[in-house]
């Protein structure tokens, strides 16, 4: 963190001149171009966007995927229910073989590009009320900085358990140069507040060019306090309700929907409509999504992309865990076994595993080779879920959670759940979240919230403490965080490595 924080003035000074819309004339009308600084640089409007597009920019790198794996496959290589061919993809065959260090590139990656989007939102929140502009543009953009900073944090939150809480800028001089770590509890208490004045500040409830909009607020929100409710805080039937009232509020928006069929999840000019509530952005040839690369069979000659990893695909026992007819193991809804080959585009070859296809962007695999396509972290499916869940937890399984999870049961082509038990309800509303949300980064933030994982052999709940992956491994509590990176541990001695590390 200490070589970070020394270059922040220095990277994001050169982020904003990368990602700013100016042209040629406005950039010459700049009195002094060569020696930009804090001080002198917030005083246009252009300056309010470009630092709010500086944090939007560390989105997508936790993506970023190729021989090396991806940092969001640890996400999902935690869970049990992930594979690999990739062997030269260490940090992924640390987490997913449950003997990661505090060494894994992974989580580095995640420390270092999330604090730098922290710093870049904490730079934003404190200069654009200094800028001249029109007010309704300034609250807009103050709420995209607010949302994305709570997103950062409870990422890191999660992932790493008590780590820094940094809000303000700082420099050399700064008290916070090597920053305590926070309780888990200030972090929480910061992400709400994050997120309930962004709900004051004029977004637009729906935003189909990739902005936040309050659409995304209330659905984060939701997953916060739902959160909250369970482990580690385990506040309960209180914070249960209220994650049922944030998600609510989206479902009488009015503004989203489900796609009819799964095909809307992996159409590209469908990105940020429909279902898609926020979603990571890409372009092709300009920002390309990069995990088409890892969602395609090691080196089998299906794809046009010369680079075909392996880097993940689904647990054959998690997929024997789906209901007998379920839509969504039908070919090419979420998944895919069989594809045709570079050479022979007629007929199809047999995979041997179930590969991602609910991410797969068939133009790019079979033509440009670069994708446009954006990656999900908040569609209308997990609003859902969220709901039926904390109203169940708050009230019991009432009619209007019975409907919400049947849309999404609908859709799978299975029949609509009844006649259950609070705690028969809590169990299928879980399967649903397993299933539907599967590789899209949310299965271990449940397993940990919950203390809870699926037994793919018994297809029954039990505790994540103590629960043995299918293909060896067992979980223990050490596995409820990640290791904070060596590097961070030895820039900053306040932090203390997580037990077990």
């Amino acid at each position: 963190m200490k070589k970070y924080i020394k270059n922040i003035s220095k990277i994001m000074i050169i982020g904003l001149l990368m990602v700013t819309g100016w042209s040629c004339s406005d950039f010459l009308e700049e009195t002094d171009k060569s020696n930009f600084t804090l001080e002198n640089y917030f005083t246009r409007p252009e300056h309010a966007t470009s630092v709010v597009n500086t944090i939007y920019a560390g989105l997508s790198p936790i993506m970023s995927s190729g021989f090396g794996g991806g940092p969001w496959m640890m996400i999902e290589f935690s869970t049990g229910l992930a594979d690999t061919e990739l062997g030269q993809a260490q940090n992924s065959l640390f987490v997913r073989s449950l003997i990661n260090n505090s060494d894994n590139g992974y989580g580095q990656t995640y420390w270092t590009t999330y604090y730098r989007g922290i710093a870049n939102a904490n730079l934003a929140i404190e200069k654009i009320p200094e800028i001249e502009m029109d007010q309704a543009a300034k609250n807009r953009l103050l709420g995209e900085a607010r949302f994305l900073r709570a997103y950062y944090y409870y990422h890191l939150v999660r992932i790493f358990g008590q780590i820094p809480l940094i809000t303000s800028v700082i420099d050399l001089t700064s008290p916070e140069m090597y920053p305590e770590p926070s309780t888990v509890d200030a972090v929480y208490n910061q992400i709400v507040e994050d997120l309930t004045i962004a709900e004051t500040l004029g977004l637009p409830f729906k935003e189909v060019t990739g902005r936040v909009s309050m659409g995304a607020v209330k659905s984060m929100l939701s997953s916060v306090y739902m959160t909250m409710a369970g482990y580690p805080l385990q506040k309960g039937s209180e914070y249960y309700q209220l994650a049922a009232n944030k998600a609510n509020e989206v479902i009488q928006s009015g503004q989203f929907s489900l796609f009819e069929s799964y095909s809307g999840l992996n159409t590209v000019e469908l990105k940020n409509q429909v279902e898609h509530i926020f979603m990571i952005q890409y372009a092709a040839f300009i920002l390309p999504n990069t995990v088409q690369q890892a969602i395609l069979p090691y080196n089998r000659g299906i794809s046009a992309y010369n680079a075909e990893t392996g880097g993940i695909f689904a647990n054959r026992d998690f997929i024997a865990t789906f209901e007998e007819g379920d839509k969504r193991v039908q070919e090419k809804q979420f998944f895919y076994t069989e594809y045709t080959t570079r050479t022979n585009r007629n007929e199809s070859m047999p995979l041997g595993d179930y590969y991602l296809w609910k991410f797969f962007d068939e133009e790019a695999q079979l033509s440009t080779t670069s994708s446009g396509m954006n990656f999900p972290v908040y569609r209308y499916a997990e609003v859902l879920l969220t709901y039926a869940e904390a109203i169940n937890e708050a009230s019991g399984p009432t009619a209007e959670a019975y409907q919400a999870v049947n849309l999404i049961r609908r859709r799978a082509e299975l029949p609509d759940l009844s006649g259950l038990s609070k705690d028969e309800f809590r169990d299928a509303v879980l399967k649903e979240r397993w299933h539907e949300l599967c590789y899209e980064n949310k299965t271990w933030f449940d397993m940990v919230r919950l203390r809870q994982a699926l037994n793919l052999e018994t297809n029954e709940f039990e505790p994540y403490v103590g629960h043995q992956f299918s293909y060896g491994p067992t979980v223990t509590a050490r596995e409820l965080l990640f290791p904070i990176p060596t590097a961070e541990i030895r820039n900053n001695t306040k932090l203390t490595q997580n037990t077990g590390y």
